[in-house]
């Protein structure tokens, strides 16, 4: 996942998870022991599904995963790291100037502002995001973001196939092409980490912002089809 010369890097970004995240409210006291397995390498296999040089959008950063633990695995990358709280992004803020990213950039954003910001056009070759929102709520969030020839990159749970089953309105709606549900990690972590990457149907047809839908949806309510 780190490259040797990385790992120095690595480890700065756990010290300040471990004590200024925890300070801040970012991560809490009981992960501090487990930042490597847990979130650090968790996150960085993200790049297993990140092409070279790639341009990736982290919506909804929080501390900064999967955004940085991705920047220090993969120089090659430019990262936007999309956060609507002021402390969270003034962290991500500290973290890359303390570090010495290149190429990395934060954004204060909501989610149903993304497709209307100038900085994050013209769209991203992936849009990724860990532990932020549905699936359904995520499609809406993501994909107006998602470069014609791109892909939305979610890390989730292992409940994940029923969140890709239960979006399926919106993947239609969205015209997605089938999602893929990947785990990354096998033969590398002990604790591989799920995912599900969604591409456009028709790579053509998509404009930026994508003017297919750029308003969210109310949710839907329990049992209403």
């Amino acid at each position: 996942m780190f490259p040797v010369d990385r790992l120095p890097l690595a480890q700065a970004y756990a010290d300040l998870l471990a004590t200024q995240g925890v300070i801040r409210g970012l991560i809490g006291p009981r992960e501090a022991p487990r930042l490597w397995s847990r979130h650090l390498l968790n996150s960085a296999v993200l790049e297993e599904q990140v092409p070279q040089g790639a341009s990736v959008a982290d919506v909804g950063s929080g501390a900064g995963l999967p955004g940085v633990a991705l920047a220090i695995a993969r120089p090659d990358v430019t990262v936007t790291l999309i956060e609507p709280l002021l402390r969270r992004a003034t962290f991500l803020e500290e973290t890359v100037r303390e570090l010495g990213l290149c190429g990395v950039s934060v954004v204060r954003a909501r989610g149903e502002d993304l497709h209307r910001a100038e900085e994050l056009r013209p769209g991203f070759d992936v849009v990724t995001s860990r532990a932020v929102a549905s699936f359904a709520q995520l499609l809406t969030w993501c994909m107006p973001l998602v470069a014609p020839t791109g892909a939305m990159v979610a890390l989730k749970g292992g409940s994940v196939g029923a969140e890709v089953q239960d979006a399926a309105r919106e993947l239609r709606e969205w015209q997605c092409a089938p999602p893929q549900v990947v785990e990354l990690g096998l033969g590398r972590l002990v604790e591989t980490t799920h995912a599900v990457r969604v591409a456009w149907s028709d790579p053509s047809s998509v404009t930026w912002p994508s003017q297919r839908r750029t308003t969210a949806r109310p949710p839907r309510r329990r049992g209403q089809r």
